[in-house]
């Protein structure tokens, strides 16, 4: 049993009390659009029933969450309250790679530019 006394909580309401969407409606779009799996099966309903041990897989800034439901919880709350929530199963992020200096054509920075005056021998 939830703080709340039930085994079942919507599912746009859980994403919104774990904290991947700033609101309700925002979590409600994503279930809508098809593009959230409960146990594997796509959901297009935010009416969804979300209890413990259920799995959920999603698009979220650029990359796909895949995470355990923990618990239910009464309230959006505190960061580290929404986090016990949830177990993180998604797979670890690729490492960003910096592309600054790894510029194709365009204007060449200040950097590129002294360093091509050293090797044609201007300065």
């Amino acid at each position: 049993m939830s703080e709340t006394g039930t085994t079942t909580l919507r599912l746009d309401k859980w994403l919104w009390h774990a904290r991947f969407f700033k609101s309700r409606g925002l979590a409600a779009d994503l279930v809508k659009s098809g593009r959230i799996r409960v146990n594997g099966t796509p959901v297009s309903k935010p009416s969804r029933a979300v209890a413990v041990e259920t799995v959920l897989t999603f698009p979220k800034d650029d990359e796909v969450r895949i995470v355990k439901v923990l618990g239910l919880g009464s309230r959006r709350g505190p960061a580290p309250e929404a986090q016990a929530l949830y177990e993180d199963l998604s797979p670890s992020p690729k490492p960003r790679v910096d592309t600054t200096d790894q510029r194709v054509g365009g204007r060449p920075t200040k950097k590129n530019r002294r360093n091509l005056d050293i090797l044609k021998g201007s300065r």
